[in-house]
């Protein structure tokens, strides 16, 4: 006689203890991770100009914008990485591959010769 369970014990095979099945998600491949990380880089040099740069107050009305802009782009990115965190995209398991479609623009099969 054969085992049908697998090392949860469970005989449906969904791999936890409790039936739910583990998602897939894109993680670091996320598009929120990738635009919150530039942002990110941008608002980190934009703090460091504003810092250390020239500030040229006189042309910004007495307001330092490398730093504001920076600091609003630093929360703009933690934002992002935030999201992306708390709900992540969930890659599907399986996708059926469809069938050809003769309204989908694709080039037409020729049936023989060249």
């Amino acid at each position: 006689m054969t085992d049908m369970t697998d090392n949860t014990g469970r005989p449906d095979g969904s791999g936890q203890a409790d039936g739910r099945t583990r998602r897939h998600t894109a993680g670091a491949f996320d598009i929120r991770n990738f635009i919150g990380g530039l942002i990110g880089i941008y608002g980190i040099i934009l703090v460091l100009m504003g810092l250390f740069g020239e500030q040229s107050l006189d042309k910004t009305g007495g307001v330092n914008a490398n730093l504001w802009a920076g600091l609003i782009m630093l929360v703009g990115a933690a934002a992002f990485m935030v999201w992306a965190r708390l709900r992540p995209i969930v890659v599907p398991d399986h996708v059926d591959a469809y069938d050809d479609d003769p309204t989908r623009p694709a080039p037409k099969r020729r049936t023989g010769g060249h």
